[in-house]
């Protein structure tokens, strides 16, 4: 096998990837319009932020049983080994991220006794925590540092995946890319 001819994703892993990106970027932009209001403005415009949170989680757990039930491709044999350790620690930490993150927001909320309106269709209920809203400041806090870790994250893999692909001519946007490669 050539290092293009099965280096593709499968097509549900394509879909999740692309979905699960859009929706954090969306969710990122969310969360920096509500940064600085407060009380009932600042709930509201949060609100979209926890429901698609927690779609994200859903869809990442959706994309790690994807990843164990459907064969990934290998990395190409021509990256060094450093560069295939470094894509290894940052998809699993991507992982880690999308799946920790709407927890410690869901955590967050539980702990200020809100619950989560996922979209005007159901309610999510809080965890069942204590109330404790010095611990909600403490959880949100970590969340917000997460989600900068996140965002360095990505922008490491989007590097990535342009240098490999125009300066090392090695095929890694087509990998993940809907269509033919």
């Amino acid at each position: 096998m050539t290092e293009g001819s099965q280096a593709r994703y499968s097509m549900g892993a394509i879909i999740l990837h692309w979905l699960i990106a859009v929706l954090v970027i969306v969710n990122w932009r969310i969360a920096e319009g509500a940064e600085h209001l407060e009380g009932a403005a600042k709930a509201a415009a949060i609100a979209p932020h926890k429901a698609i949170g927690i779609t994200i989680l859903v869809l990442s757990i959706l994309r790690l049983v994807w990843r164990f039930t459907h064969k990934t491709p290998p990395l190409p044999e021509r990256l060094a080994n450093w560069e295939k350790l470094l894509a290894r620690t940052v998809h699993v930490i991507f992982y880690v991220l999308l799946i920790g993150l709407p927890i410690g927001g869901w955590l967050a909320s539980s702990y200020a006794s809100l619950p989560i309106d996922y979209f005007g269709l159901v309610t999510i209920p809080a965890l069942p925590v204590e109330q404790n809203y010095d611990t909600a400041k403490a959880v949100i806090g970590l969340h917000k540092e997460g989600g900068e870790i996140l965002l360095l994250l990505i922008a490491l893999h989007i590097l990535g995946a342009l240098k490999h692909s125009f300066f090392d001519k090695v095929p890694s946007l087509s990998r993940m890319w809907p269509g033919k490669a």
